[in-house]
């Protein structure tokens, strides 16, 4: 992996690691402002708690070394939530502002994905 690669993966996996863990505990604590959101989605409260659930055991799992296969069920899910959320937000017919925060998170998790090392890729070519 030349030099630029890995600063492009650190930098997006440490910005996706901080995204998904600041995300993920206002979710378990259930801050107002997060509960105003899945109440206007439509969601049900418990459904706050189980995404920051999620969130927190993903980045557990991009940053502890090894377990390629559970990094890429990480990469996964964290890519699955998030463009649930663009499109619960479309569907309630939100702005840019409200799409922002999970675009950005998309592309964080497909750029820190893409620019892994081969040591931490399930699967090689």
């Amino acid at each position: 992996m030349n030099k630029k690669n890995k600063i492009i993966y650190w930098i997006a996996r440490l910005w996706l690691s901080l995204g998904m863990a600041s995300t993920g505990f206002v979710q378990i604590v259930q801050m107002k402002e997060e509960v105003e959101m899945m109440k206007h989605l439509g969601y049900p409260l418990y459904f706050l708690t189980l995404l920051g659930v999620w969130k927190i055991l993903g980045v557990i799992a991009i940053l502890i070394p090894k377990f390629g296969l559970l990094k890429e069920w990480a990469y996964a899910g964290f890519f699955f939530a998030m463009s649930g959320a663009v499109a619960s937000h479309l569907a309630c017919g939100d702005g840019a502002v409200a799409l922002f925060g999970p675009i950005l998170l998309i592309v964080l998790t497909i750029f820190s994905w893409y620019y892994r090392p081969a040591e931490r890729k399930c699967f090689t070519n």
